[in-house]
């Protein structure tokens, strides 16, 4: 990933370079992010329409535990790895304390949609009932969840800038003012 990341960024303009490396935590957490709801939409869409069918707010939680578990490894080794402060233990409960706050978040917009705007079949057809399970859940539920878990990560999982260095860093580009991404 991190060759990968170096080759994008070494690609990038000038200007454009400069800022990614400004903003390079949010962008590292976004692209965790849509690494995760890949498999959060695999694991979501492949129970709800196989073996979990008539429950899909449970295909929902569960896909969100198993793409919170892929989130924790890659926000601690690649997102956050300068940050930390903790015990790795605590750092992990305050992880998946915070990620339990961000299933409730994610699967609330879904819970609403089907239970309390019946939007499900027979009250609607099932493609209505398919985009308001993908609007509710994938969408409305992927934002707030990712909004609140950035902050929420920063604040209390990951409090500590650069209280692990020496992890691995992007390179910058040659020419480049920035010591290291």
């Amino acid at each position: 990933m991190l060759r990968i990341a170096n080759a994008v960024l070494a690609r990038l303009p000038e200007p454009l370079r400069a800022l990614a490396l400004k903003h390079r935590e949010p962008l590292k957490f976004a692209v965790v992010g849509g690494t995760t709801f890949l498999v959060d939409n695999a694991l979501f869409y492949g129970l709800k329409l196989t073996v979990l069918e008539p429950k899909p707010v449970t295909a929902k939680i569960i896909a969100v535990l198993v793409a919170t578990i892929v989130s924790y490894v890659l926000n601690r080794e690649w997102s956050f790895r300068t940050r930390g402060g903790r015990e790795r233990r605590h750092e992990a409960a305050l992880f998946f304390l915070v990620s339990g706050v961000g299933l409730v978040l994610s699967s609330a917009p879904l819970w609403i949609s089907r239970y309390i705007f019946h939007m499900e079949t027979p009250d609607v057809s099932l493609m209505t009932q398919e985009i308001a399970d993908f609007m509710s859940a994938q969408v409305i539920g992927t934002l707030i969840t990712m909004v609140y878990r950035f902050w929420a990560m920063r604040k209390w999982v990951f409090p500590v800038e650069q209280a692990r260095p020496g992890g691995l860093r992007l390179a910058p580009a040659p020419g480049s003012k920035d010591k290291a991404a």
